[in-house]
């Protein structure tokens, strides 16, 4: 196979381009597609079944467009459909989960935080992961809903993003979580908001570098690195909507293609 075959990765929404942005920063020569969710945005609050179907398709429509690996830059779906994916998807597949095992080895008071979406939290992968690598500590899981929806729709320095943070920050801050998971690709847009609320030291965790090595890593032991550099956009919602929250989020404005899945 072809290893300038360009890497698949998708969200939601936007959220993912934090992901993206540590591929690319690890994995330049690469050639990347990313695949924008919004029609369906957000997906913290529904159903699973419903996730698990869509993070299928567009692992099929990734592949069929001819992406050598796939990347779930999304906690919801990896927590939901990530299984299922790589059980259908015969390349490699790289997903996302909250950061609890960095999280517990870094906390000195042992208390940790987690923000993410309700179904993040909610599911069972999430359980197991502190199951399996917390149990020594005290995890304030504080689910988040309408966070990541207001960051893209409205911006993260809006004033509903800077409500929830308001709300949402108060319960770890009184509970002296000294780590803090960033549990969604959303909220490092929002990492300063976050760090003004909580005291000083407190230490963030995000996922979006282990998942660039990971990556790297699949695809050196397979051969499969090389590319030119390349980076495609595609979304099932409203292209010149995404184009405009990419420019603002990105820095640049990126052409959008609009795929039907």
């Amino acid at each position: 196979m072809n290893s300038c075959q360009p890497i698949g990765v998708f969200d939601s929404g936007l959220g993912g381009l934090t992901v993206l942005a540590a591929l690319r920063a690890r994995l330049p020569g690469e050639d990347f597609i990313y695949f924008a969710d919004t029609h369906f945005l957000p997906y913290g609050d529904r159903p699973e079944s419903f996730i698990q179907a869509r993070g299928q398709a567009i692992a099929a429509a990734l592949v069929e467009r001819g992406a050598k690996a796939i990347v779930v830059a999304c906690n919801t779906a990896t927590a939901a459909a990530a299984e299922l994916i790589r059980a259908a998807i015969p390349k490699p597949v790289v997903a996302l989960e909250p950061a609890v095992k960095p999280a517990a080895g870094l906390t000195r008071t042992g208390v940790v935080g987690v923000l993410a979406t309700t179904r993040t939290l909610a599911s069972g992968r999430f359980q197991r992961l502190v199951q399996t690598y917390a149990e020594s500590v005290q995890v304030i899981s504080q689910a988040c809903p309408g966070l990541a929806e207001a960051i893209e729709t409205e911006g993260p320095d809006s004033p509903r993003v800077q409500a929830l943070l308001d709300e949402y920050l108060q319960p770890l801050a009184r509970a002296g979580a000294d780590v803090v998971v960033l549990g969604c690709t959303h909220y490092p847009w929002v990492r300063a908001g976050i760090s003004a609320r909580l005291p000083e030291g407190v230490i963030l965790v995000d996922t979006g570098e282990a998942v660039a090595r990971q990556v790297e890593r699949r695809l050196q032991g397979e051969s499969r690195l090389g590319g030119h550099g390349q980076l495609q956009l595609a979304t099932s919602g409203n292209p010149l909507q995404v184009r405009e929250t990419v420019a603002r989020l990105w820095g640049s404005f990126l052409p959008v293609e609009r795929w039907q899945i």
